[in-house]
């Protein structure tokens, strides 16, 4: 017999599961508070300009990857061709391109340091060899930490011979490794390290659990993407796919309050609605679920859960810009790292993604829109003196490095508006604008980091502060791990 399922919050993580639970033929309700769909890989508009909100490289469309294969699950193939150069990654004293083969990407990088030729060489077959045995549990997707006798043999099935050779590297960072090949003193090869890791994992070589910054270093190799339009695209399609196999998506809900009755659950938005269900799967940021809940069930969402709730990460700032592209002497690139060498966060290294000469779902002929986001400490934002003028500083700061890089790019702009931290707030409903997810450090990854199962029965969370962390892959898969959880079954 279907099950009801209410899932709060149209982030990529919820729903992925909800389109999952919908197509597996479950009565899938899904309420999100802004007139958007996607969370932080959403969308929206000014004038003739459209902008993602946040995520913009496409990543997990290769076959096999994890959208690929929810979008097969769902009958909603979504072709694209992966991007032969990634992006450009400029620093102080190098320009880096990161280029799809893996061959030419270390030689390219090796070029840089002709006297640690062979130690870089060394460290990158390491690294490629431990991604490439994380892989395999990617086709099985074992969830973590796992929570229930089922989920125990799933992981226990899901071992093979080959992941011995992953024990010893268990509880290392990746600041271990580079020691170990003698290139933790290579101050620029490790920054260019920590500006790739600092977007993926939220933290740098010193701290980032080494697993995980393994396959985060060589994932974009097995494909990354340009979204024509933006990764909202995503969102649409599964949104699409709830509603095409029965379920019900409403926009502008913002749920309130999450109680437990003798049939399952019952949430109440904020206009008073109410809808009962028989799980819930929240992809809300997670520093409001225990708000939602009456403080006695509150009490009884696992620890690390609390914990998390109660713990800061990253906020950002945002740069909406749209540029005339006929003032620049070349279209921008599609996505460019800049470091100043300052550090990773603050303005002193930033993400900049513009859009394809031609897209023309983002902008007119003639155009492109960009996205640019440095992260940055709460704390710098905390009063409303400190916020304008953390505001006006980042800007000028990021604006002052593409210059520099890009001559004539503040005279080609024709568009300019700031996303803070209380613009993320409002938009897209996370607390103090926090974003991004918690630092993949060793203990916040893999068995210390947050489950899906909340501790409290046929009540689920997912999102990028849950395993395994940020990004669209993350989002996903912790969606993967929820819905597989209610439905019973693999699914995908």
């Amino acid at each position: 017999m279907p099950k009801n399922i209410l899932v709060i919050g149209a982030g990529i993580g919820g729903l992925t599961a909800g389109a999952l639970l919908a197509k597996n033929g479950e009565r899938v309700t899904l309420l999100e508070a802004s007139s958007e769909l996607g969370g932080c890989a959403g969308k929206f508009k000014r004038h003739q300009f459209l902008y993602p909100a946040g995520a913009t490289l496409g990543m997990g469309l290769e076959s096999g990857g994890i959208h690929e294969r929810v979008f097969r699950f769902l009958g909603k193939p979504f072709p694209l061709e992966p991007l032969e150069t990634v992006m450009e990654m400029i620093h102080p004293d190098h320009k880096f391109v990161f280029i799809k083969d893996r061959d030419q990407h270390v030689d390219q990088i090796a070029s840089h340091f002709p006297a640690y030729e062979s130690k870089i060489r060394a460290f990158y077959k390491e690294i490629y060899t431990t991604a490439s045995i994380v892989r395999t549990l990617m086709g099985p997707l074992p969830a973590l930490p796992p929570a229930t006798a089922k989920e125990w043999a799933a992981l226990t099935g899901a071992i093979r011979p080959v992941h011995v050779k992953l024990l010893p590297h268990f509880n290392k960072t990746l600041g271990n490794r580079l020691k170990h090949h003698g290139l933790d003193q290579l101050s620029a090869f490790r920054h260019m390290l920590d500006g790739l890791l600092i977007d993926s994992m939220q933290t740098g070589s010193e701290d980032v659990s080494y697993l995980l910054a393994a396959v985060a270093l060589d994932i974009y190799h097995e494909g990354a993407y340009y979204v024509p339009g933006g990764l909202y695209r995503f969102a649409e399609l599964m949104g699409d796919s709830i509603t095409e196999n029965g379920g019900v998506l409403k926009k502008r809900r913002t749920v309130t309050q999450l109680a437990q009755t003798d049939k399952g659950w019952m949430a109440t938005d904020h206009r008073g609605n109410q809808y009962q269900a028989d799980a819930v799967i929240v992809n809300a940021p997670l520093h409001l679920l225990p708000g939602m809940l009456p403080p006695e069930l509150a009490s009884k969402l696992k620890k690390p859960l609390l914990e998390g709730a109660t713990s800061e990460t990253w906020t950002t700032l945002t740069l909406y810009i749209a540029v005339d592209s006929s003032k620049l002497t070349q279209p921008l690139p599609p996505f460019r790292q800049i470091s100043t060498g300052a550090g990773m966060a603050e303005g002193a290294h930033f993400f900049m993604s513009a859009s394809l000469p031609g897209d023309t779902l983002r902008a007119p002929d003639g155009y492109q829109t960009v996205t640019i986001s440095t992260h940055s400490k709460a704390g710098f934002w905390d009063t409303q003196e400190k916020y304008e003028a953390t505001r006006e500083i980042l800007t000028e700061r990021m604006l002052q490095a593409i210059e520099q890089q890009i001559p004539g790019f503040r005279e080609s702009i024709v568009h300019l508006e700031t996303g803070a931290p209380k613009a993320w707030e409002r938009y897209t409903g996370r607390p103090n604008g926090f974003v991004g997810g918690f630092p993949q450090t060793l203990d916040a990854a893999l068995f210390n980091s947050i489950s899906h199962h909340s501790g409290i029965p046929n009540l689920y969370v997912c999102g990028d502060h849950v395993f395994p962390g940020g990004g669209t892959i993350g989002a996903a898969t912790s969606g993967i791990h929820a819905a597989r959880s209610i439905a019973l079954k693999r699914l995908v």
